[in-house]
């Protein structure tokens, strides 16, 4: 794959987050793996999770797209967690994902482009 801009490896990053939220939440679909289709899906969201963030390294530092990466995925799999699945939406657990959410935030702040 070609290397990428700064912006572009920013957007490629959010959605290999946006798919690790989509290989986590298949988890839960595929019922262990044992459903035929959620788990394909799954194994392919998983892959290209990893596909996508090992091509925005060649742009951003390791630590950095590391920690987004996993804080996306984190938000999101809480946020549909509490969507799809009734998991609790207790004002301390949605403080503690707004931390989150600051962190990623501080983190695209605090790297240089």
């Amino acid at each position: 794959m070609p290397p990428l801009s700064s912006g572009a490896a920013w957007l490629v990053l959010c959605v290999a987050g946006l798919c690790e939220v989509g290989w986590a939440i298949g988890l839960k679909y595929s019922a262990s793996y044992t459903r035929l289709l959620p788990s394909v899906l799954t194994i392919a969201l998983m892959v290209l999770s990893v596909v996508l963030l090992g091509w925005s390294l060649k742009a951003l530092p390791v630590g950095t797209a590391y920690a987004v990466w996993t804080g996306i995925g984190a938000v999101g799999t809480a946020a549909l967690g509490i969507y799809l699945f009734g998991e609790s939406a207790a004002v301390w657990r949605l403080a503690c994902i707004g931390l989150i959410v600051a962190g990623i935030l501080g983190l695209k702040l605090v790297t240089p482009d």
